[in-house]
């Protein structure tokens, strides 16, 4: 048996990435040439940080989903940015399904038949605009001992054993229904927060001692995430509980849950990071619930509820999907080796999980989730529908970076956190897996007399940096010049920008090929691709952007930032 360092979790499991136009971030995606996914982040593009820890994780099976007008500037940076094309091979596959449009949620997307057809066995699902240093590999190995899935994923069986999806090995559909594990982080008291993010509602409760990993302690690596699993019963952002407040004059909960599950925890301070792992069959759940427009608010906050909730499971048409298929052998013809391994309940034999052998069929999907709750059966000897757990890792701590960049802020928060890690030059083999080669690419272009703090600051290749300038905890790009006498604290520069002479920029995020007129003072601004900001400007919390018919020289001003609640890259 090979040792335990040679098994790959995420061999078997594919991903999909939606990578939207990104209306949260729209200073700097108004030109579909540069959608979010393609916007830089500490010099490298946002959707690398989500590739490169795909490919840590072993999974190479990725799929690019996204609308059609951003699909050519996606597929040529996968063929010619440096980044992308540095990473291991196979590339990723880009899908733009015909029928998606900028404003479909993300539960509508994957009822589109292309996303349909392109999931064929367990799935990973993220949005584009990711950082997490978690290792990929942790997480799926935490997700498998849980759902007693260490021998494979549930695939999609081909030929005339076909009965829907079956295991590729010990512990998959066969053995019972598997649950699904997302991932939340915190947003407040650590060195990257940003004020106002937005947050959402999680109520957790502890895992049964039958459902609990083998793990009697905290310790470092895959075990202490094991160790802080639980189950979701309740997530919601938290504008929609608000509301509910508001309107309930209190949080109002259901005695099934706390009947079922005695030992809850609130939490409002956390985010989800829109980081699932999925079962096959979350696939199917999907594409009968016409009514799911959000995957975070609708179909996990659905799933979660429906573990306690009595009659819930029925009326989404779970009973449906689990649908006990006893004479399904029978039917398919006789045993003749092919499915023998298939039939042995491994599950039954395990120490750390405790669930129900439950086969699959797959029947036509029910019309909407309306029809479904009129016809919930009334059968008393019906058995209680077992409903799989959602289970949740919590970043507690000082636990790894886990992000979602989705707004200016957190754009540049999270830009200058990178910008402060040691580069592989200076740490070597044990430098962060996002650390770039050097802190300064190009140091021929740093003229003499000019302060840069290489400690907190990055600067790309072919940047050239005038004499008299001072640059502090700050992320420059590629083939940018910064002209005498420029200070600049807390900035992020985009590629190809200009920043002239005797300009201060303090908290600034300045786009693409965008130019700062000279004298020019700034702070907490930001400026659109290709902007340009007139000579001696003076100006705080404003965002400059060129409109399609309007003027180059007009902007947009101040405005208040998308909260980017539903957003899953769209």
């Amino acid at each position: 048996m090979p040792p335990p360092s040679a098994v790959v979790p995420g061999v078997g499991i594919q991903a999909l990435i939606l990578c939207g136009p990104g209306v949260s971030l729209n200073t700097f995606t108004t030109n579909e040439e540069y959608p979010k996914a393609l916007i830089p982040l500490a010099n490298r593009p946002l959707i690398y940080y989500q590739l490169s820890w795909l490919k840590k994780s072993g999974i190479t099976d990725i799929t690019l989903i996204t609308p059609p007008s951003t699909a050519p500037p996606l597929q040529a940076a996968l063929q010619q940015n440096p980044h992308l094309t540095s990473l291991p091979s196979p590339s990723p596959s880009v899908l733009a399904p015909k029928g998606l449009d900028l404003n479909m949620g993300t539960a509508e997307l994957l009822r589109l038949p292309e996303v349909q057809a392109c999931i064929k066995t367990d799935f990973l699902l993220l949005p584009c605009d990711l950082v997490c240093e978690t290792p990929g590999e942790s997480l799926l190995e935490a997700w498998m001992v849980s759902q007693s899935a260490l021998g494979g994923s549930s695939t999609v069986s081909e030929g005339r054993n076909a009965h829907g999806p079956t295991s590729s090995g010990p512990g998959g559909e066969k053995g019972g229904r598997r649950g699904g594990l997302t991932v939340f982080y915190q947003t407040q008291n650590r060195e990257e927060s940003v004020k106002g993010e937005g947050t959402d509602f999680l109520a957790i409760a502890p895992l049964d001692d039958d459902e609990a990993p083998a793990v009697s302690y905290a310790v470092d690596g895959p075990a202490a995430l094991r160790h802080n699993l639980s189950k979701v019963v309740l997530s919601m952002p938290m504008a929609t509980v608000k509301e509910k407040m508001e309107q309930d004059k209190g949080l109002l909960l259901r005695r099934s849950l706390t009947e079922k599950h005695p030992r809850v925890k609130m939490l409002s301070t956390f985010r989800d990071a829109h980081l699932y792992i999925f079962p096959y069959w979350v696939k199917e759940l999907a594409l009968r619930q016409e009514t799911f427009q959000s995957v975070s608010e609708d179909l996990v906050g659905f799933w979660a509820k429906a573990e306690w909730q009595r009659g819930l499971g029925e009326k989404l048409g779970m009973d449906e999907i689990f649908h006990r298929e006893n004479g399904a052998h029978a039917e398919s013809g006789s045993f003749d080796g092919e499915s023998i391994e298939e039939e042995i309940d491994l599950l039954a034999m395990s120490t750390t999980s405790s669930r129900p052998n439950i086969n699959v069929a797959r029947p036509p999907p029910t019309s909407s989730f309306a029809s479904r709750v009129s016809n919930v059966s009334s059968d008393s000897d019906k058995p209680e529908l077992k409903i799989p757990p959602l289970l949740a890792y919590v970043q507690r701590g000082s636990a790894p970076f886990v992000r979602r960049v989705d707004s200016s802020a957190i754009l540049l928060s999270t830009a200058l956190r990178l910008a402060k890690l040691e580069s592989i030059e200076e740490a070597g083999a044990a430098a962060s897996p996002f650390a770039l080669p050097q802190k300064i690419a190009h140091p021929e272009g740093i003229a003499q007399r000019t302060t840069i703090t290489k400690s907190d600051c990055l600067v790309g290749q072919n940047t050239t940096v005038e004499s008299k300038c001072v640059i502090k905890e700050s992320v420059i790009g590629a083939n940018v010049k910064i002209c005498s006498g420029a200070r600049l604290q807390r900035c992020l520069i985009m590629d190809g920008a200009v920043v002239n002479s005797s300009c201060t920029l303090t908290g600034c995020i300045v786009g693409r090929r965008a130019v700062i007129g000279k004298d020019s003072i700034l702070k907490d601004s930001e400026v659109g691709d290709g902007y340009l900001v007139e000579e001696e400007t003076d100006a705080k919390n404003e965002k400059f952007m060129i409109f399609e018919g309007l003027e180059d020289d007009e902007d947009m001003g101040s405005s208040g930032e998308f909260d980017g609640e539903d957003e899953l890259g769209f």
